[in-house]
């Protein structure tokens, strides 16, 4: 019973959660105000609930107590068509910001139980991706092939809900798990030009929302070290969606969008009292879904068993974060995050719907305490522009190529967070 419930309430805050394209791939830099500040740097150490949301383990060691937390998501993405390709000869570019600005909610909360047992429970969303050409993509004649007035373009989100237990082996080291309650809504539309190499035509594009759910894992340790240091590793199952029936011919195996498994290894070091160092990698595999890594060059159609991706290969995210604290009521934090974009120069076209080409990131952030037991949070990132040139460089004989875009994107976020000890 408890199951379902909880499974209902993230469909319906999947429904009512803005979309947003996430900055490492489909996924965000990190989760929760300070983990953000600090470059997304989480897995070996806690500081409130949502430390949970990467590592199960960490709930052994935050605070009792619950966050809540809003971010304003500003992400600016633009497709320009190579010259030798557009119907005017020279370079096209389009502007894929039809939708501007998104919110982007998390909640976390958590309490220490007898016998060394914690609980708890996070929701946040996971990322997703996001494009709306208001005027079409210039493709061919000159668009996608959306109906006239329309716009091109896919959005994609996902939510999480992962109730939480963490037990301590020891006074130095926990193990802990998550059930992933996972929602997801997909939407694309304006993709008419494609609909000659879909398995199923009337379900590739213009069909509305498409809603499914999955459930996954995620299992973690942490632990101290020494008085100085610690370190946690994290892994989060891959979780297999409910097919997406409305777009069964555009994703591969008939609507299938499955949430990649994901790798984090941290360590923290307090360097001296009032500062903490902390450093993450993580290993996001996207080729081990079929919508995220096929290669979208396959001869197969849309929607065809094994049929073609988005082409992206894995992921390897480094995090690296700094908090200080200045007196009492106030820290602050910095970090850096860098992933080496998923999506290469042959595979520019079909990424014009997701262009997750953003590979460098940037973030502060402070802390400061309201009562003994509240305090705010609040994180900035940016991420830096950067491009991926489309390998494409003769005219083609017939169709656009694969590789006949550049795609450039840079990012803005500003995030709060409100705590609550216990």
């Amino acid at each position: 019973m408890l199951r379902k419930t909880t499974l209902a309430a993230a469909v319906l805050l999947a429904l009512g959660t803005p979309s947003a394209f996430a900055t490492n791939g489909l996924a965000p830099t990190g989760l929760g105000q300070t983990h953000k500040a600090m470059g997304g740097a989480a897995a070996g150490f806690a500081v409130s609930p949502m430390s949970m949301a990467t590592n199960p383990a960490a709930a052994s060691f935050a605070p009792d107590g619950y966050d809540v937390g809003l971010e304003v998501f500003k992400p600016n993405r633009t497709a320009s068509l190579k010259a030798p390709f557009s119907p005017t000869g020279t370079a096209v570019e389009a502007d894929g910001n039809g939708d501007e600005m998104f919110l982007i909610p998390e909640a976390g909360y958590k309490r220490d139980m007898k016998g060394g047992l914690s609980v708890g429970i996070v929701a946040y969303g996971n990322g997703g991706m996001n494009s709306a050409y208001d005027k079409g993509v210039p493709f061919g004649a000159g668009s996608f092939g959306g109906p006239p007035g329309t716009s091109t373009g896919i959005d994609l989100k996902q939510v999480f809900i992962a109730p939480t237990a963490s037990y301590k082996v020891n006074e130095n080291v926990a193990i802990g798990a998550s059930v992933n309650l996972v929602a997801q809504r997909f939407e694309a539309e304006g993709l008419g030009a494609f609909t000659a190499f879909s398995s199923d035509p009337t379900k590739l594009t213009d069909n509305g929302g498409a809603k499914s759910t999955g459930i996954g894992a995620t299992v973690g340790v942490q632990g101290k070290l020494s008085d100085k240091l610690s370190a946690g590793l994290a892994y989060r199952s891959k979780v297999d969606m409910g097919k997406l029936d409305e777009y069964s011919g555009l994703f591969p195996n008939g609507g299938e969008f499955d949430v990649p498994a994901a790798t984090t290894a941290g360590i923290a070091f307090q360097a001296t009292p009032q500062t903490l160092l902390a450093a993450d990698v993580q290993q996001i595999e996207y080729s081990g879904v079929d919508a995220i890594g096929n290669a979208p060059s396959t001869p197969l159609p849309f929607g065809a068993t094994n049929g073609p991706g988005f082409g992206w290969s894995d992921q390897t995210i480094y995090k690296v974060g700094v908090k200080h604290q200045l007196n009492d009521g106030l820290a602050l934090m910095a970090g850096y995050n860098r992933g080496e974009s998923p999506l290469s120069g042959d595979a520019t076209t079909l990424n014009v719907l997701a262009p997750a080409v953003v590979e460098d990131h940037l973030s502060v952030g402070f802390e400061k305490k309201l009562t003994p037991k509240s305090k705010i949070t609040g994180s900035y990132v940016h991420a830096f522009e950067n491009t991926v040139e489309g390998t494409a460089v003769l005219p083609p004989a017939g169709p656009i190529p694969l590789d006949a875009y550049d795609l450039t994107m840079d990012q803005d976020a500003v995030g709060i967070a409100y705590s609550v000890e216990f």
